[in-house]
């Protein structure tokens, strides 16, 4: 098995391609996220420093993320591959996790990059619905993806609802941002010769065959 790195922009798919993965090879799903927000429920001194930081809107550090991430890729569930979700998100931060790969002896793995249409993110985005009951997730967008009765959960017939920041204003400014930071990662890793691009925007089963493909590459 090999590391996972997935670079996609907003409503990719990248936590759906994540969670099939790591159901399916037995890997974890790192998410820098997750481990702040873990980090800073310590009652130490890192722990009070990012608490402190978050609390106040700021960005962690990257040497701290960097130390995070050091401390769970070393852990015994990670020996045989992990998926990295969220990190790096620009160029400066993939140089220093290359040098903490480095450091470690570890490869750095695959890269792959979920490339799908800006209007289909857009589509996925503002039409996104979701059920508070079962956690059913629908799009009123999208064909394939409306419930059958309008507004109503198909599972459990619970009223669906849509989270406040899936509009078009705030798509865009994630889209923005995804492009001017993240995006140029994909011309850096392909400069390194680890770089695959998987077409996201048909179906995640169809995402997911093309991941396994590269994951299970060479193997007979």
């Amino acid at each position: 098995m090999r590391n996972i790195i997935l670079i996609a922009p907003p409503a990719a798919g990248k936590g759906t391609q994540s969670k099939l993965l790591q159901k399916k090879y037995h890997i974890p799903h790192i998410s820098t996220g997750d481990l702040l927000r873990e980090a800073a429920t310590e009652q130490n001194e890192l722990g009070n420093i990012i608490r402190k930081t978050i609390e106040t809107g700021a960005l962690v550090t990257d040497e701290i993320v960097l130390k995070l991430l050091e401390e769970r890729i070393t852990k015994e569930d990670c020996r045989n591959g992990y998926i990295l979700d969220g990190f790096p998100r620009n160029i400066s931060q993939a140089e220093s996790y290359l040098q903490l790969l480095n450091k470690l002896n570890q490869p750095l793995g695959d890269v792959i990059y979920l490339d799908v249409s800006k209007e289909v993110i857009k589509q996925r985005m503002i039409g996104r619905l979701y059920c508070p009951t079962c956690g059913a997730v629908y799009n009123d967008q999208i064909e394939d993806n409306k419930p059958q009765k309008f507004g109503t959960c198909d599972l459990c017939n619970g009223s669906l609802s849509k989270r406040k920041d899936d509009n078009l204003e705030t798509f865009i400014k994630r889209y923005q941002t995804f492009m001017e930071e993240t995006y140029p990662l994909v011309n850096y890793f392909k400069n390194l010769c680890c770089l695959f691009t998987v077409g996201s925007g048909i179906s995640k089963e169809r995402t997911f065959s093309e991941i396994e493909k590269i994951i299970n590459r060479g193997k007979l």
